[in-house]
């Protein structure tokens, strides 16, 4: 018997003092609520992306040993939707739109110089942009720059860990966040 969703709890946010970088996924899975880590499931490429664009060392190699040196680097993880679903596409458009309001709370409250939000399309539905391209977007969020980065769920077909790793790496460097040398 699976367990209900309704009954996951809220994964909280990822973030400490001097978040440069705000990572905001669309929402958690049934994983990520039951183990409270972000992109928990061992299939996403979110993980390898940021070993491969240098911003987590190499044996960071679980949500666990990731998520401290996120920390300590100045990276913080949110979501537009806190309800857990085995698929994002399972959210109502309400859920994503609300989601601005929650990303810019998180804003206000850790005044990151960067925001980037995982996918285009849940982005253009939670900003109400629907010309709304990847990479640097033309206004501000409370003050930080705001990116689209691509979505590293498996369902994405058009990303690699390799692109998803450019992508990262760009919205890092921008943020000031401190990489490893990936030569």
């Amino acid at each position: 018997m699976t367990e209900p969703l309704d009954d996951l709890p809220e994964v909280p946010d990822l973030a400490g003092p001097g978040m440069r970088l705000l990572l905001v996924g669309i929402n958690p899975s049934p994983l990520t609520a039951r183990t409270g880590l972000h992109f928990a499931h061992p299939g996403n490429r979110f993980y390898p992306a940021l070993r491969l664009a240098g911003i987590l060392p190499a044996d960071a190699t679980t949500p666990e040993l990731a998520a401290p040196v996120l920390v300590q680097r100045g990276v913080g993880i949110t979501n537009l939707a806190p309800r857990p679903t085995a698929r994002a596409d399972e959210l109502t458009d309400d859920e994503v739109r609300a989601g601005r309001d929650r990303v810019a709370a998180v804003v206000r409250a850790h005044r990151p110089r960067v925001v980037a939000v995982a996918g285009i399309t849940s982005f253009r539905t939670a900003f109400g942009d629907r010309r709304a391209r990847a990479g640097r977007q033309p206004t501000d969020l409370e003050g930080a720059q705001l990116w689209v980065v691509p979505n590293p769920s498996g369902l994405n077909a058009h990303a690699t860990v390799e692109t998803l790793a450019r992508d990262y790496l760009e919205v890092a460097l921008t943020a000031g966040v401190t990489v490893e040398d990936r030569a």
